[in-house]
């Protein structure tokens, strides 16, 4: 059991994307109470099968990159857990495949009903998880292989509202698409987040976006991204009366993101790359928690 804690610390740790996912699945039920104009709030049943089945979507998201960047991960970093023989493949697909199972089960808590909603993400997934039959292809293009993977988010996003919603007996809300284009764009926040760099921390054979683009090029787009998903929110925010709430702790957080990606530019330095990171993580949990969890709870 030692093994599999130390890979979850360094591949999947728990201390940081739990609370993420935590925030990420209660506010696509809570915001579809909300959008449903519900009279009682959603069962506790909904919050923890929407948590259950997103951290395992996620969990399985990391699985299938193990399989992807096998080849990569051998001949660039060994000193990754699969490489270097502190787990095999085959016991990550056999992790992969007791994952979706319990998924299946949770699903089942709420109602089979609820399983095309899952099944669709599998499909998606498992798309990704080819490279859509399209490697060599999409990875010439950075920005069509960012955004062709960024599309898992809203689905299992929509699969988490749904757990609101399909127990409740009701069809989909009218108004979901900007929460759904939120996390889009968002999901475009963490993944670009996550791959910037100072010079002294990029690793030979590992594409991040400061590589492949330059860091100004880089810390632009994070910046946009964050943008679009303030727009998105506030759209959303207006369908359940959050606008200014939604606007200044976005917006707070924006400015403040933006003085950082302007000293970094200046400093190149690696605890400011490392701050950016930490801001997307912030700025994640800001987001869901004021799409659904705070209004719901005002309300």
């Amino acid at each position: 059991m030692n093994r599999w804690w130390i890979y979850q610390r360094e591949r999947f740790p728990l201390v940081a994307h739990g609370p993420l996912i935590a925030a990420f699945s209660a506010s696509a039920v809570s915001y579809s109470a909300l959008l449903r104009g519900a009279d009682e709030l959603p069962r506790w049943e909904s919050y923890a099968v929407a948590f259950l089945v997103s951290l395992g979507s996620f969990l399985l998201l990391r699985i299938a990159d193990e399989f992807k960047d096998a080849e990569e991960d051998a001949k660039w970093r060994p000193y990754r857990p699969v490489p270097r023989g502190l787990v095999t493949l085959r016991e990550l697909g056999w992790v992969g495949v007791a994952v979706a199972a319990a998924q299946l089960i949770a699903v089942s808590l709420l109602g089979w009903q609820l399983a095309g909603l899952l099944v669709v993400t599998w499909i998606y997934f498992g798309l990704m998880s080819k490279e859509f039959f399209a490697r060599k292809w999409l990875k010439e293009r950075p920005v069509v292989y960012l955004f062709s993977h960024m599309a898992i988010m809203p689905l299992v996003d929509w699969f988490a509202t749904g757990c609101d919603w399909v127990p409740a007996g009701e069809s989909m809300p009218a108004g979901l698409f900007w929460f759904l284009a939120a996390s889009f764009c968002n999901g475009v926040v963490i993944e670009l987040g996550r791959k910037i760099r100072a010079p002294e921390q990029e690793e030979r054979g590992v594409e991040t976006y400061s590589f492949l683009w330059g860091r100004p090029v880089a810390v632009t787009a994070w910046l946009a991204a964050m943008a679009a998903t303030l727009g998105c929110a506030l759209m959303a925010a207006g369908r359940i009366g959050f606008v200014a709430e939604v606007a200044w702790v976005l917006g707070g957080l924006w400015v403040g993101a933006a003085v950082l990606g302007g000293i970094f530019l200046k400093t190149l330095k690696g605890k400011l790359a490392k701050g950016i990171e930490a801001v997307a993580g912030i700025w994640t949990l800001a987001l869901y928690l004021t799409l659904g969890v705070v209004p719901l709870v005002a309300r």
